[in-house]
């Protein structure tokens, strides 16, 4: 079974839910003949088995519904408070399935229309908390009045498929409410920025004593000392590891951590310094991604170079957070070759782990299944590695 998830924003750059992509079966011959239904039940299942918090965290989930799942009573094992029921347009309207939606609506739950492109009298609008317009399909120019309309009758207006920076303030403009679409993981390039214009200094002395041969602790731990807030962070980070006991000096604290620990560390402090002005979901992106390649290097034919992985995988939208070129936002980072063609050219030994690892956030089942057997890896470990990785990056952001 496969369930990504895809975040939704409002306005500001806050997340207000994450719409669940799901597949039953891990076969790609097989998607074909997987049922809506069946496939929502597995999703189901998976948010029992996991949590719903593992996944969406204090979010709402957007859930794809058919006729039989919504005339089914197994929708409210959910709580009503975190769950968007989303009924696709493709879905036959009759009194029962309007007497179901009522009632459901009635217990508290939001409902929501998909890939809207009919008026306002659409028969199940009138109960609908959420319209979603698909802004590929139906462009924005093409859906003012039908916006309007919605936005008329107090209805939260959601726009997917932004996929860039102009897209959401023409939407935000034109009255919507929330945006869906990896718009936020792009680069904005207007002009050359620099690096150095953040307070990264301190963590590029360590990353570089990190690099030596030798690295000395000492070297390391006179930095870190020297900055209160660096030693602040350490000593948290290593209660936040379920340490009980303490430590007398930063050195300490810094041989418990060990040097890998330690340069991944610096790395997530680094990346926080300098995307402090981007939406936080860019930094949990960064973080699952790292979290999750690792997991596949691990359990594929990459187990050998999982540390590399993770660094490539945690830098993978740099550029987004920099506003600058990949080519450009890497210069100041010590990596190997093989992390900058695959971040840089998209090519490489290491290239088909971030291409998995993107189309599993897209919810391309089919070409994710590809790669996995590019990679070496079993497709059915996907599930749980994804969600280890929406934990671990969830625990790290309460850490900073």
């Amino acid at each position: 079974m496969f369930i990504a998830r895809q975040p939704i924003f409002d306005k500001s750059m806050k997340i207000y839910g994450y719409e669940l992509l799901y597949r039953e079966d891990v076969h790609a011959e097989e998607f074909r003949d997987t049922s809506a239904t069946s496939a929502t039940a597995s999703v189901f299942g998976g948010l029992f088995e996991q949590g719903m918090s593992q996944i969406v965290g204090n979010a709402k989930a957007f859930v794809n519904f058919d006729y039989d799942f919504i005339m089914s009573d197994t929708i409210e094992l959910v709580p009503s408070d975190s769950l968007v029921i989303e009924v696709l347009e493709t879905v036959k309207v009759d009194d029962y399935l309007m007497k179901r939606l009522k009632y459901l609506k009635g217990k508290g739950y939001k409902i929501a229309l998909d890939d809207y492109d009919k008026s306002i009298f659409y028969p199940i609008v009138p109960i609908t908390d959420i319209v979603k317009f698909d802004i590929i399909n139906t462009p924005l120019d093409t859906i003012r009045y039908d916006v309007g309309q919605a936005i008329s009758h107090n209805k939260i207006v959601l726009a997917e498929k932004v996929e860039t920076e102009d897209e959401f303030h023409k939407a935000a403009d034109m009255g919507f409410h929330l945006f869906q679409g990896f718009f936020f993981s792009k680069p904005k390039i207007i002009a050359k920025s620099d690096v150095k214009n953040y307070s990264t200094a301190q963590y590029y002395r360590i990353l570089q004593e990190l690099n030596e041969e030798e690295p000395s602790f000492n070297k390391i731990a006179s930095i870190i000392v020297s900055d209160v807030n660096l030693s602040y962070r350490l000593l948290r980070a290593m209660s936040n590891k379920g340490r009980k006991d303490t430590f007398n000096s930063v050195k300490l604290a810094l041989q418990y951590m060990g040097l890998i620990e330690l340069e991944r560390w610096i790395h997530v402090l680094m990346l926080q310094a300098i995307s402090k002005d981007k939406p936080l979901e860019l930094m949990r992106m960064s973080l699952v991604r790292a979290k999750f390649g690792e997991y596949i290097a691990i359990h594929s034919k990459f187990r050998n170079r999982k540390d590399e992985v993770y660094t490539m995988c945690l830098f993978s939208v740099l550029d987004a957070m920099l506003d600058q070129t990949m080519d450009e936002a890497l210069k100041n980072i010590l990596i190997s070759d093989d992390i900058y063609d695959s971040l840089v050219y998209q090519k490489g030994d290491l290239a088909p782990i971030l291409k998995l690892i993107i189309l599993y956030e897209q919810g391309n089942w089919i070409d994710v299944n590809k790669y996995t057997d590019i990679i070496g890896i079993d497709p059915n470990k996907l599930l749980q590695g994804y969600l280890n990785a929406v934990q671990w990056a969830a625990d790290v952001l309460v850490t900073f």
